[in-house]
């Protein structure tokens, strides 16, 4: 198999063993399931499926980020207490992503179930002198770590305008860089608070997946992912305090799925152009929402349109039709074939169709493209 990674710009041999450890930034539970996540994660889904079928096991650890200003705000707005909120909107998640055909992942850990672990991590890249307090919160300091920047190769001026746009306080008094980011800092009076020797408060945002991750998969993994708005500054911010807290390579693959438009613009609950799947799923078929997905390649940036379900609909009818046919094997070898080749999933979708065409069953392609006929 052949991946293009984010770091090294360029299409690469995926190399792991047996086991292949991999993580991907899941949901800040505090809204509905819209196509552009939807997107995100089944294409990872289908990443897994492969290994799967090429004989390994994969260990994949899919984090909840219930504790985050997103989160805090939303359950202001509605009065309710963040954690009831976060709950209600994970179930609802999940129950997407088991419509949606997605496989089960290892685990879904919590952010708020890492507090003791954030606090050691954090410990251990201040005793290597990668951090810094001040005014009350503790900070990365970019300056010591001379590959910040070496995932999304954006020029400072672009990281930090990115910084500014993605949540960070570029012009935090207390910070010696603007891009310093932090680890942990006070909390507002309405969230929550745990105790700390570097005073009360609770972790940064970037922090929570390192812990995560190094709890749940150890110093070094082979795939990180998530959408590629994570590029900068989270998951360039998560390499650099990772490899300064353990001194060892944090990750050996990023793989980044790109945004799903809608009106011209990105898929975003703070601008609401949003096509949610729960809605979808009241009157589609959830197998045509997942084909409505995996038509597009993962890299490449695709709009909403309203004959995308029509579409897709008239695929699957096309596809099951195709069951009373005979089988070839080469039907499912080229579907391997176009996964191999950078997860190119719209090619092994066109082979499915012209099999179908052409007299022959698609069964097995489609199950591995994780679409049950």
């Amino acid at each position: 198999m052949r991946l293009f990674d984010t770091s090294r710009q360029e299409i690469v041999p995926f190399e792991c063993g047996e086991t292949v450890l991999m993580y991907t930034c899941g949901i800040t539970p505090y809204d509905a399931t819209h196509l552009g996540h939807a997107f995100t994660f089944i294409q990872y889904d289908v990443l897994q499926r492969r290994l799967i079928d090429a004989g390994h096991f994969v260990k994949c650890v899919r984090n909840v980020t219930d504790v985050d200003d997103p989160l805090f705000a939303k359950a202001r707005e509605l009065g309710v207490h963040y954690l009831d909120l976060a709950a209600r909107e994970e179930a609802r998640f999940e129950g997407d992503m088991k419509a949606l055909n997605a496989l089960p992942v290892h685990s879904t850990p919590r952010a708020s179930s890492a507090i003791p672990d954030i606090r050691g991590f954090i410990g251990m890249v201040i005793d290597r002198g990668f951090a810094y307090e001040a005014g009350g919160s503790v900070y990365f300091d970019v300056e010591k770590f001379p590959l910040f920047g070496s995932i999304s190769h954006y020029s400072r001026d672009e990281m930090i305008a990115l910084a500014k746009e993605r949540g960070g306080n570029v012009e935090d008094p207390n910070k010696r860089n603007p891009l310093d980011f932090v680890l942990w800092h006070p909390s507002a009076a309405d969230e929550p608070t745990w105790d700390t020797m570097w005073g009360p408060g609770r972790p940064g945002w970037h922090i929570e997946c390192s812990a995560l991750a190094l709890r749940e998969l150890g110093t070094t993994i082979d795939l990180h992912g998530g959408g590629s708005d994570l590029i900068f500054p989270h998951h360039e911010c998560e390499r650099a305090q990772s490899e300064a807290a353990t001194g060892v390579p944090f990750v050996r693959h990023w793989m980044h799925v790109a945004m799903v438009y809608m009106d011209g613009h990105k898929m975003s609950k703070s601008r609401g152009n949003l096509v949610f799947v729960d809605k979808l799923r009241e009157s589609h078929d959830p197998r045509a929402i997942r084909l409505g997905l995996i038509e597009h390649h993962y890299r490449h940036e695709w709009e909403w349109s309203t004959d995308l379900m029509p579409r897709n609909e008239h695929r699957l009818m096309a596809w099951s039709d195709s069951l009373v046919k005979p089988e070839d094997d080469k039907v499912l070898d080229d579907v391997r074939a176009a996964l191999d080749d950078d997860l190119d999933t719209p090619a092994a979708v066109a082979t499915l169709d012209s099999a179908a065409t052409n007299g022959f069953s698609v069964r097995a392609g489609a199950a591995l493209l994780g679409v049950s006929l």
